[in-house]
């Protein structure tokens, strides 16, 4: 029987080639600290409402943690079969806790982990491009004012117009 969310209706098996062709977990791995930290929210929220035990909430989040620290140290085994990076930490949480961790996703789809995660990733990803963007500006300010005087060609259309110096040019 074939247990993927998505395939309950179709009697053969997909065929390997194609499930590595349309494998997500190369890509979205990259979201693994944005999934834990929505699930360890999650988990909070479960236990304030009071879906799940406090001592349930606990263990999750103990156990999240242990998967990103296994995750960043390179020992977490990405598994294709659970086709995205929600699945592969769910069912590693459940692998460790068996129904209580199951219990985590209680109230919420793959969608909601889906939105979550892009938006916490743009907001961290969006956070180390401007630090790129500042560190550019600030080595193109030293390599203007490392070179004061220093003249070169103004182009305008692809062809040379007139004189400019270098610094105005790096600003």
């Amino acid at each position: 029987m074939n247990v993927k969310l998505w395939a309950g209706r179709f009697e053969q098996e997909t065929a390997k080639e194609a499930e590595i062709f349309t494998a997500s977990i190369p890509f979205d791995k990259r979201l693994y600290r944005e999934d834990i930290a929505g699930s360890i929210a999650h988990a909070k929220m479960l236990a304030r409402q009071g879906i799940i035990a406090q001592e349930e909430a606990e263990a999750i989040i103990r156990e999240l943690e242990a998967i990103r620290q296994e995750i960043e140290r390179g020992e977490f085994e990405w598994r294709l079969e659970h086709e995205d990076v929600h699945m592969n930490i769910e069912a590693a949480l459940i692998e460790r806790l068996g129904q209580v961790g199951a219990k985590l996703h209680t109230g919420r789809s793959r969608n909601d982990q889906i939105a979550l995660d892009m938006r916490l990733y743009v907001k961290r990803t969006t956070g180390e491009v401007v630090s790129a963007i500042v560190e550019l500006q600030r080595a193109l300010l030293a390599l203007a004012e490392a070179h004061p005087d220093a003249v070169m060609p103004g182009y305008t259309h692809l062809q040379r117009a007139q004189p400019v110096l270098f610094a105005h040019h790096m600003l």
